[in-house]
């Protein structure tokens, strides 16, 4: 599997009403999408009170059964309308070490994102098996509605992901990026 996400920073007076009205309209057009385990749009506002943000961001997270789906979606009409509106951007991606859900995926109203430098002395077995027994904890002992463990080999990152049910317990803590989510596009959505 594969983990993808894109940002992009908004000013700071920007009426984020707009980014809402867009999830509410374009969101649903995911749902049941092959080969998409799950799409959170997910958006951060400046100085919001329960997610700390310093920034409007505007921040989708998708995790991708395989290759052939991100790049269908990538190539497709749908990210071409999404770069004609905000231009192309940075598409970070992770191979996934870890991408596991709940069955109550659908409550999730919030999410944290964190990027870490993998130190080239780190064991990468290690890190792996460590990963991946801490995102399937989150997710087994409710901490996480899903929890994603991924790693990228160019500039030697992990990326730890969670959608949440409840607002995260220190969303300010460093390296951490808090998000709402708008919408979750999941496969089985009538």
């Amino acid at each position: 599997m594969i983990a993808m996400q894109y940002n992009f920073l908004l000013p700071a007076d920007y009426d984020m009403a707009i980014i809402d009205r867009r999830i509410r309209e374009k969101g649903p057009l995911l749902d049941n999408l092959p080969g998409l385990k799950f799409k959170a749009y997910l958006t951060a506002r400046k100085d919001d009170a329960i997610i700390g943000s310093r920034q409007n961001l505007y921040s989708p997270f998708y995790v991708w059964h395989e290759e052939e789906g991100l790049s269908d979606f990538v190539c497709g009409p749908g990210f071409l309308a999404l770069t004609e509106n905000f231009g192309r951007p940075q598409v970070n991606t992770w191979i996934a070490w870890y991408t596991g859900t709940s069955a109550d995926i659908r409550r999730a109203k919030f999410a944290t994102r964190e990027v870490v430098a993998i130190d080239a002395e780190t064991s990468l077995a290690e890190l792996r098996a460590h990963e991946t027994e801490a995102a399937a904890q989150a997710l087994s002992n409710g901490e996480a509605l899903a929890s994603v463990a991924a790693f990228e080999p160019t500039h030697w990152t992990l990326v730890r992901f969670r959608l949440l049910a409840e607002p995260p317990k220190d969303p300010a803590r460093p390296g951490v990026q808090a998000y709402d989510v708008g919408h979750l596009s999941l496969p089985g959505i009538a």
